[in-house]
């Protein structure tokens, strides 16, 4: 495994007005997530766009945060959750934004990736499209300055892969603890929707102005 994530680095020109990191689903990898960088009409803001650590089962091209066959369900988590929080650490000396000014968002395994490891860090807010908690989000270690992030969560009501049960069960885990939480349902299935492009962007403009 490598000793450190590899990404696509997308950075505005003039003035940074804050750092948006986007982590792609399983069996996709940075480049596929990072066509949605037009959709979102944010000039000004700065993308980064990590790759995930393991290869894809099925797929040359296709990267994985951990493994989600029933036999091996979860394994690699641990490795990715670590990788990507010195990734994540690592943003403000190369980017010059701190997590701060920073949101944390990501599609599927990647929204998953993000409501773990971004609940641990100090972000302005975070965005999960079509994800899941990978357990009950009770006993998550606050941070030290007692602060959980804003969160957006976007769900397809006929996802086919991530049922929308993962969502609400989210939600109603995120409300238990408090977090400042927006939560919508969209017709459509798995996939990452204008309407959901436009939902988020107004969140990054509520959190980073």
């Amino acid at each position: 495994m490598a000793k450190a994530l590899d990404f696509i680095d997308v950075p505005p020109n003039g003035d940074k007005k804050g750092l948006i990191v986007i982590l792609h689903g399983w069996g996709s990898n940075a480049e596929d997530v990072a066509s949605i960088v037009p959709f979102l009409q944010l000039p000004g803001y700065h993308f980064v766009f990590p790759n995930a650590p393991f290869p894809h089962p099925h797929s040359p091209i296709g990267r994985a945060w951990y493994d989600l066959s029933r036999d091996n369900m979860y394994q690699g988590l641990a490795q990715s959750r670590e990788l990507l929080i010195d990734f994540l650490e690592s943003l403000e000396n190369t980017t010059g934004i701190p997590l701060k000014n920073s949101i944390l968002s990501g599609f599927s395994q990647g929204g998953a990736m993000t409501l773990d490891v971004g609940l641990k860090l100090p972000f302005a807010g975070l965005i999960s499209m079509s994800g899941y908690l990978h357990s009950d989000i009770h006993g998550v270690e606050t941070p030290a300055n007692n602060f959980l992030p804003p969160v957006l969560i976007m769900h397809g009501k006929q996802d086919e892969v991530v049922p929308l049960q993962a969502a609400q069960k989210a939600r109603d885990a995120l409300e238990l603890q408090a977090v400042s939480l927006e939560y919508r349902e969209f017709d459509g299935g798995h996939q990452i929707s204008s309407q959901m492009l436009d939902v988020a962007r107004t969140f990054v403009l509520s959190k980073l102005t």
